[in-house]
């Protein structure tokens, strides 16, 4: 029984030692001799410039429910693609949300979702809800930010669908955002 204690007490501890919680306060700035080098001027930093556009689509039953925006330039294979939707504007403030974004309604759930290649980004509607049973509200107008994060973006902590921490990281500004059209399906 004594045996059967220390391994449960040992396995707990093991557990409670290798949870991982959230990152803590930054602490103080070491002494400065602990610094780094300092970079040569005129130096080249790391700067990474991350591409982003702004289109308003409408989804219809002649369009399949689904839009196709090309960009103007070819991605970089490795490139990856965040597709945002203005959710709600609350005092003046814009709420973006991360698709893919589900509403669930009593005939079933919509979802807001895209997929993208190196040539363009297709926006579509999902879901079991009959499409033409919803209001012009859930298909007109929207209005959808597309963020193209480089391959070469450094690994670091942060939450892609927030899109507020996304463009303070990349340095996006609303101005930054540039307009494109739907490309008309063939």
């Amino acid at each position: 029984m004594r045996n059967f204690t220390s391994i449960f007490g040992l396995s707990m501890l093991l557990v409670f030692v290798s949870c991982e919680g959230p990152e803590g306060l930054q602490g103080p700035q070491g002494p400065q001799g602990a610094q780094g080098p300092q970079g040569a001027p005129g130096a080249p930093g790391v700067n990474i410039v991350a591409t982003t556009y702004e289109a308003e689509v409408d989804f219809t039953e002649a369009g399949d429910w689904e839009a196709f925006l090309e960009f103007p330039n070819e991605l970089v294979e490795s490139d990856v693609i965040i597709t945002y939707i203005l959710w709600d504007v609350v005092q003046n403030r814009p709420i973006w949300r991360a698709l893919p974004q589900t509403v669930f309604f009593q005939r079933g759930p919509l979802v807001y979702n895209y997929d993208f290649t190196q040539l363009d980004v297709r926006l579509f509607l999902d879901g079991t809800v009959d499409f033409k049973t919803l209001d012009d509200a859930w298909t007109q107008n929207q209005v959808f930010r597309i963020v193209v994060v480089p391959s070469d973006f450094p690994s670091s902590r942060i939450d892609f669908n927030n899109y507020e921490a996304v463009t303070k990281m990349l340095g996006i500004t609303d101005s930054d955002f540039k307009k494109i059209e739907v490309k008309k399906k063939n």
